[in-house]
């Protein structure tokens, strides 16, 4: 999956591993797995079968965001990035056709 981020200063944060342990501690090691697994993800419908990142649709707030886990508390939140969104016939987002994101925060706890 193509990935961008909201700001460069998110993107500088997870540039290398060892920027990753820098600015995400103690969850570094998940920050940088669900990483790779988006970026290995060819769409975001894979995310579905990789149960420990719980990758879910917002609402709320933050309709129109997904999530996945990076601790019990703590998510990377992100949007598709596409124009017009992926939509499916019940209005629904199409997770089969996503294939760019944006991610616009890692490490939130909006609960």
């Amino acid at each position: 999956m193509e990935i961008k981020y909201k700001t460069s200063k998110l993107a500088k944060s997870v540039e290398s591993p060892r920027d990753i342990q820098k600015n995400y501690g103690t969850r570094a090691k998940l920050v940088n797995q669900r990483k790779s697994e988006l970026e290995a993800a060819e769409t975001l419908d894979t995310m579905r079968f990789i149960p420990a990142a719980n990758c879910h649709e917002l609402s709320g707030n933050h309709t129109g965001e997904l999530a996945v886990d990076i601790s019990q508390n703590h998510r990377i939140i992100f949007e598709p990035n596409h124009n017009p969104i992926p939509i499916k016939p019940d209005s629904g987002l199409d997770w089969t056709r996503v294939t760019k994101i944006i991610i616009n925060a890692i490490g939130v706890d909006y609960h």
